[in-house]
C-alpha cells in the first residue's frame, strides 16, 4: 500500500485534509544498511575460507537502477553502505599495486571492513576494474542521489588496519603513524601508542588457524612490527589475545596511558550551543595529529558526494574529537546524516549535545528490550519503559532489528522465524521520531545460516566471500523482482513496503507518543502516535498464540492502515490479533 493510497483512506475521518497533510509531512529518515561486497553477489557456493573465485562478490555495479528502485520501494532515505573503504584483505591484486595482506592479521578471507589500510581509497574487491575502483564508486553516489537517496559510509576513528598503508592518498597527506615518534609509548601528536622495545608477536590459539589452516604463503605465525603497537580494543602487549581486535591498532587522539587528556576541554555550556558555536572554539586551538587527519579524511568524502556517516565505536574516541569532527562536517554540510556506535547509556547525551551527533543505536535499551520480549525473557509492558528512559532524545535514538554485529531474526538463536519481524518492525519503527534502519536481506527473512569461515553462523558474515540466499532470491540473477521469493517471503517484503510508508504520515513523523492501556499488558505493546490532529494507534502482538485484546481508547470512527481491522464494543476498541499480528489504526479527529 503506498502513501498516496493511505492518505487517500484518511479523507473520510474527521479533522483530516489530505493535501494538508502530504504538504506538512516530512519524511523519518529510513536507513538500508548493506553489506556491499555480498548484495549482487549470485555465486551459490558458500565454500567454507572460499576464495572470490569460489564463492563470488558483488560489485558497484550490481546497484543498478532496477537495484535502486527496490531499496527505494522500502521507502529509503540513506543507503549504508557498509565496508566500501579499501580494509585489510588477502585477496591479491599486485597487478594494481596492492598485495594481499597477511592473513595472520587479518580476519576472514575477504577481511574486516573495519580494518581500513587506506582512507582514501575503496576495496578492490567491489569494482569490475579495480584500477577504476574509486571512479565506479563515484559513479555509484550519483547514481544512488538520482534515485533520490543519500549516501552513508562508516568511518573507524578508533582504530585502523594492522598494515595502514595509503596508496592514494592526497599530496600533502602524510599516512597514520608515518612521523610518530616510536621510541615513547605515548607522544601527543603521534598516533599509534607503542609496546617500546619490543616486537609484534602473532596471537596464538589452539582453536583458531587463519584460512582454517589452508596454505597460504604468508600464513606463517610472523608480522613484522617494530616495536609493536597498542591494538584496536586497547590491548597494550605485543602479543595481543585471539579474542582481541588483533588485526587493528589503536588510534591516538591525545589521550595519555593514564587516560588524562592532552588536549582542551570542552566547557560544558557547550552543549547548548550549535555546531557553528562549536566550530568557531575549535579554530585557534593546537589539537593532536589525528584529528586534523580525520577531519581531512571526511572532508575528502564529503567532496566526492558522499552525505554522511556512521562511525564505529565512536565511545572510544573522546567527545571533544566529535565536537571538533563533526562541526567541521557541519560546517561544509549542514544536512550531513551522522550516525554513531554508542553502547553506554551514559553516553548518549554527551555524545549527542557535545559531540554533535545526529543518531545513536538504541541497541541496549530498546533493541535489547525487544529482543527479550520476543525471546520470551520479558513481558511486552517492558518495552515502553525502557523506551522512556531515552524520552528526553528519543528522535536522535536510531531503531533497528537487524545490522551486521546482530543476529538475523530469522536465525534460532534470535526468533528462528522471519515473521516477527513483522510486531517487532512495527513497533520498533512507529514508537518514535527517530531515523529506522532496515539490514539488506531482512525483509525477505535472511537466517544467516551460511559457514563463511571465520565467525558463527546467524549473523551474516562480513569477514568472508558468501552468498545470502534469501536475498539472492530477490535478487533474482540482477533482476531485483522477487521471482525467485516463496509466497511467505513476498508477503513479509509487502509487509515491510507498507509499513515503511507509514514514515511519511505526520504522526509517525512528526508526532508525539502517547501510551495506551491494553487488557493484555504481558504480551501485547500498544501506543498512540499524534501529531495535530492526526492520531495512529499501534497495536502489536507478542503472545505466541492469537490475542482478543481490548484497548482503552474511546472513538467512533477509525480506519485500518495496516493489519487487523478494529471493532468498538461498548465504546472500547477491540481486535483480534493473529499470532505475530499487528493492528495499525488512524483514529478519528480528537478535537
Amino acid at each position: 500500500m503506498r502513501l498516496a493510497l493511505l492518505l487517500s483512506a484518511l479523507v473520510v475521518l474527521p479533522g483530516i485534509n489530505v493535501q494538508a497533510a502530504e504538504q506538512d509531512t516530512a519524511q523519518k529518515p529510513v536507513v538500508y544498511q548493506v553489506f556491499t561486497r555480498l548484495f549482487g553477489n549470485t555465486q551459490t557456493t558458500n565454500k567454507p575460507w572460499g576464495t572470490l573465485e569460489e564463492n563470488g562478490v558483488g560489485k558497484f555495479a550490481d546497484f543498478d537502477s532496477k537495484a535502486l528502485e527496490g531499496i527505494k520501494e522500502l521507502g529509503v532515505t540513506h543507503i549504508w553502505y557498509t565496508g566500501v573503504l579499501h580494509h585489510a584483505t588477502v585477496t591479491d591484486y599486485s597487478e594494481f599495486g596492492l598485495p594481499a595482506d597477511d592473513p595472520d592479521v587479518v580476519k576472514g578471507r575477504a577481511g574486516s571492513p573495519y580494518a581500513v589500510k587506506d582512507y582514501y581509497n575503496v576495496n578492490p574487491d567491489l569494482a569490475v576494474d579495480p584500477g577504476e575502483r574509486l571512479q565506479e564508486f563515484e559513479a555509484l553516489i550519483e547514481r544512488t542521489h538520482q534515485h533520490d537517496m543519500k549516501v552513508v559510509i562508516d568511518i573507524v576513528p578508533n582504530h585502523v588496519a594492522r598494515d595502514y598503508h595509503s596508496v592514494s592518498k592526497p599530496d600533502g597527506v602524510e599516512d597514520f603513524g608515518a612521523n610518530d615518534d616510536t621510541t615513547v609509548t605515548y607522544q601527543r601528536d603521534n598516533n599509534f601508542y607503542y609496546v617500546v622495545g619490543e616486537d609484534f608477536r602473532v596471537p596464538q590459539s589452539d582453536d583458531y588457524e587463519p584460512l582454517g589452516g589452508m596454505e597460504h604463503p604468508k600464513a606463517d605465525g610472523q608480522f613484522t612490527e617494530s616495536p609493536a603497537k597498542w591494538t584496536g580494543n586497547g590491548a597494550r602487549t605485543a602479543q595481543p589475545d585471539i579474542n582481541d581486535w588483533y588485526e587493528t591498532v589503536k588510534i591516538n587522539y591525545g589521550v595519555k596511558p593514564d587516560g588524562s587528556y592532552d588536549f582542551p576541554r570542552l566547557p560544558q555550556q557547550y552543549a547548548n550551543k550549535d555546531y557553528r558555536a562549536h566550530y568557531a572554539f575549535w579554530q585557534d586551538k593546537d589539537l593532536p595529529d589525528s584529528w586534523y587527519k580525520f577531519r581531512d579524511i571526511t572532508q575528502y568524502w564529503l567532496d566526492k558526494g558522499v552525505d554522511g556517516f556512521r562511525y564505529d565505536m565512536a565511545e572510544m574516541v573522546p567527545v571533544e574529537f566529535w565536537s571538533f569532527l563533526n562541526a567541521s562536517i557541519k560546517m561544509q554540510n549542514p544536512d550531513a546524516f551522522l550516525l554513531a556506535e554508542v553502547y553506554n547509556p551514559e553516553l548518549y547525551r554527551p555524545y549527542l549535545e557535545q559531540g554533535k551527533m545526529d543518531y545513536l543505536y538504541d541497541k541496549v535499551g530498546f533493541y535489547d528490550t525487544l529482543k527479550a520480549i520476543i525471546q520470551g525473557r520479558e513481558d511486552a509492558a517492558a518495552l515502553l519503559a525502557k523506551h522512556n528512559e531515552v524520552a528526553d532524545i528519543e528522535q536522535h535514538m536510531l531503531h533497528f532489528l537487524e545490522n551486521h554485529d546482530e543476529q538475523r531474526i530469522a536465525s534460532p538463536d534470535f526468533a528462528g522465524d522471519m515473521n516477527w519481524g513483522k510486531p517487532a518492525m512495527t513497533v520498533s519503527t512507529l514508537v518514535s521520531r527517530a531515523p529506522t534502519m532496515i539490514y539488506f536481506g531482512q525483509t525477505v527473512g535472511e537466517d544467516g545460516s551460511e559457514e563463511p569461515g571465520f565467525g558463527d553462523p546467524t549473523r551474516t558474515s562480513i569477514f568472508d566471500y558468501i552468498g545470502v540466499p534469501a536475498h539472492q532470491q530477490w535478487m533474482n540473477d540482477g533482476e531485483f523482482d522477487g521471482a525467485d521469493l516463496s509466497a511467505e517471503q513476498r508477503q513479509l517484503r509487502r509487509f515491510y513496503v507498507e509499513l515503511m510508508a507509514l514514515n511519511q504520515l505526520p504522526a509517525i513523523a512528526q508526532g508525539n507518543l502517547l501510551e495506551v492501556s491494553n487488557s493484555q499488558p504481558q504480551h501485547v505493546v500498544s501506543f498512540i502516535r499524534q501529531a495535530g490532529h492526526q492520531r495512529v494507534l499501534v497495536v502489536a502482538n507478542f503472545a505466541k498464540q492469537k490475542q482478543q485484546v481490548s484497548v482503552d481508547v474511546k472513538e467512533s470512527q477509525a480506519q485500518a492502515l495496516l493489519g487487523a481491522p478494529p471493532q468498538f464494543t461498548d465504546g472500547t476498541l477491540s481486535l483480534t490479533l493473529p499470532y505475530q499480528g499487528v493492528s495499525v489504526i488512524q483514529l478519528g479527529s480528537n478535537r
